[in-house]
């Protein structure tokens, strides 16, 4: 593709740096993501990416926006009662025309998790709780696709990338998935998820733009409180049930969510 006369403005700075470059950005223009979940990890993960110039950006998400969303959810101001999907989408479409919006407003279920992402590139996992993240997980290692993780609890967040056959899973780490989900009626704090999601786009832009190195087999650990940040090195589990030598999970199964 040729960069018109606004793109060279608009994505100046990106340009302008040696490592990215015209054919850098050029990448991000022509790259697909799919983002499952548009709240407080969407939210700065939407905004950044399409900043950023993703070319397709998908959005997955079955919910509307409560009043209690708005002190993290920053991409929704104004959209009370509204479906997520249509203001995410409203939001990226004002803030850059050269992405393209797809609106998912639905829930990712193990009956349509394969062919929601066998169309994008990448997939951000955004979600609020452990199943979804579970299901993202094995359907990203099952199908090769490069899945970037990022997680928030109160004062708490971590995130991973996950590129399939070249380092740990999520499974690796966490096998099977807590009998509470504990994470979905804790709060946290409103800053947080700006921090998490932030760091899940960076991921995101150098891996499409082939820059630097990326967080596979390490986890950022981050304690707001603390103001810490923790890497944790994240070693492949030969035992892991969904990429071991031998694994349990080798096909989505509506069972094992």
């Amino acid at each position: 593709m040729k960069l018109t006369s606004d793109q060279r403005e608009r994505y100046a700075k990106h340009i302008i740096m040696k490592p990215m470059g015209e054919e850098g950005q050029k990448r991000l223009l022509e790259s697909r993501v799919l983002c499952v979940g548009s709240g407080g990890l969407g939210s700065p993960v939407i905004q950044y990416l399409a900043a950023a110039g993703i070319g397709t950006l998908g959005i997955i998400d079955n919910d509307i926006v409560e009043m209690s969303n708005l002190q993290r959810q920053v991409i929704h101001a104004g959209n009370l009662g509204r479906p997520k999907v249509e203001s995410a989408k409203e939001y990226v479409e004002s803030l850059n025309p050269d992405v393209t919006v797809v609106a998912y407003e639905m829930r990712l279920n193990p009956g349509n998790v394969e062919d929601l992402i066998r169309d994008y590139d990448v997939v951000v996992d955004c979600s609020d709780n452990f199943a979804t993240r579970y299901l993202l997980n094995d359907a990203c290692v099952l199908n090769n696709k490069p899945l970037f993780h990022g997680s928030i609890f109160m004062f708490e967040g971590q995130v991973m990338t996950i590129l399939p056959h070249e380092g740990p899973c999520y499974r690796c780490i966490f096998s099977s998935s807590p009998s509470t989900d504990a994470a979905r009626t804790a709060g946290v704090m409103g800053i947080l998820p700006g921090v998490i999601g932030t760091m899940q786009a960076t991921e995101v832009v150098k891996y499409i733009s082939r820059l630097g190195k990326s967080l596979v087999g390490r986890m950022i650990y981050y304690d707001a409180l603390g103001m810490r940040f923790d890497e944790i090195t994240v070693n492949k589990n030969p035992k892991c049930p969904v990429c071991g030598k031998d694994p349990q999970i080798t096909s989505i199964d509506a069972e094992n969510y």
